[in-house]
């Protein structure tokens, strides 16, 4: 990487984390703290709070993206950042469950994940792209896992609210990031920006990477509605569970490192996007074998084997729209592989809810290791993202 690419490649990766991490640290304790609030009592309401984030993220993903390419990357990304701001202030504030809610809805409303990654795309150069994506993704597991240890020490101390506070003022360094670290965008050309969503929509190779999206993080959400059941029966409580996630993460993370940027290097892309599909198909399978007499080294090892596989796809599936987009379209089209993926969150709670009532964690390994071998056949015929 050029020193601008490394300049470029961490101030996003930072901007990521600030904001991911203020955004994690709720999700461990929230549903435990919802009771304290007027309204908390109501499963809709809490269940709404929740999720009303994703709906307005998927909602306003494409309108954003769409945006940074008239408008310019930075702008939106601070408009973005302010409105999360102010919503994470309102639930700071919030009186009862119905402003909680409100401010959620607000703190979704900053749908920024498109423009930052089209940024980033538009200020790194092909050979090193999925490099820089994978300093985002790396800096996402990685708020993931400190969120896990974090949130059950600070609960006590400031309480939601003061957690809902520290979301806003992370956010707010993100901004000055943006503004003073950031290097300065490419001049928009707004006489090319016209047709960009209805090109991206005709797109079946990008469509491909948009449905790959969509299945990784539904199964993501499905499949954590079992494994922490699965970690209790091994021997492991809730509180203590992050002492194996931490350790899975960060493990992947290094083999991940040192394996895919190398074979990327030497011509393999399309082998890592596709063996990382498999390595999440056998940790689905593997976790079913393991329902009956849980092994807590077993489990361990398989969600090791289940964060190579996504977070090498976290890495490269924005690489991957991003060359497959000219550089007019990429908001536009980074803003719909956005919306899939929020829209695969929401999906992945309501199937997983589904599933698991009906046919219990059995279904939902086996489903979603059957979504991850249709994600595979869609995806093995791509050919000209792979030479690039």
């Amino acid at each position: 990487m050029t020193p601008t690419e490394r300049r470029t490649s961490g101030a996003l990766a930072s901007i990521y984390a600030l904001r991911m991490l203020g955004l994690f640290l709720v999700l461990p304790v929230f549903v435990l703290q919802a009771h304290t609030y007027p309204g908390g009592d109501d499963p809709f309401l809490v269940g709404l709070a929740m999720g009303i984030y994703g709906l307005t993220q998927a909602l306003l993903q494409v309108p954003f993206g769409m945006a940074s390419d008239r408008l310019g990357r930075k702008p939106v990304i601070q408009a973005g950042l302010a409105l999360f701001v102010v919503g994470s202030l309102i639930a700071a504030w919030a009186p009862s469950m119905v402003w909680l809610v409100i401010g959620r809805a607000l703190q979704g409303s900053g749908a920024i994940s498109a423009a930052v990654t089209a940024l980033l795309a538009d200020l790194t150069r092909d050979e090193v792209r999925t490099k820089s994506m994978a300093l985002v993704g790396i800096s996402i597991a990685l708020m993931f896992a400190l969120s896990l240890v974090l949130a059950p020490l600070l609960v006590p101390l400031i309480g939601l609210a003061g957690l809902f506070a520290l979301t806003a003022v992370l956010a707010a360094i993100g901004m000055a990031v943006v503004a003073w670290v950031v290097p300065p965008e490419p001049p928009v050309q707004h006489a090319q920006n016209r047709g960009g969503l209805r090109e991206v929509l005709a797109d079946v190779e990008l469509l491909r990477v948009d449905l790959g999206v969509f299945v990784l993080h539904a199964v993501q959400i499905a499949m954590w509605m079992s494994v922490p059941a699965l970690l209790q029966e091994a021997g492991l409580a809730s509180a203590e569970q992050w002492k194996v996630y931490l350790p899975a993460v960060l493990a992947s993370l290094l083999i991940m490192g040192g394996l895919l940027f190398r074979l990327e290097r030497m011509g393999y892309f399309k082998q890592v996007y596709l063996g990382s599909i498999a390595l999440i198909v056998l940790a689905q399978l593997g976790f079913w074998l393991n329902l009956q007499t849980p092994s807590l080294w077993a489990v361990g090892a398989l969600l090791c084997v289940y964060f190579i596989g996504f977070n090498t796809q976290e890495a490269s599936q924005p690489s991957l729209v991003s060359r497959l987009a000219e550089p007019r379209q990429r908001g536009a089209a980074l803003g719909v592989y956005n919306t899939l993926m929020s829209l695969g969150i929401f999906a992945g709670g309501s199937l997983g809810g589904l599933v698991i009532k009906t046919w219990g964690s059995t279904g939902i390994f086996f489903v979603s290791a059957g979504l991850m071998l249709l994600w595979m056949a869609l995806a093995w015929p791509m050919k000209s993202a792979f030479r690039r």
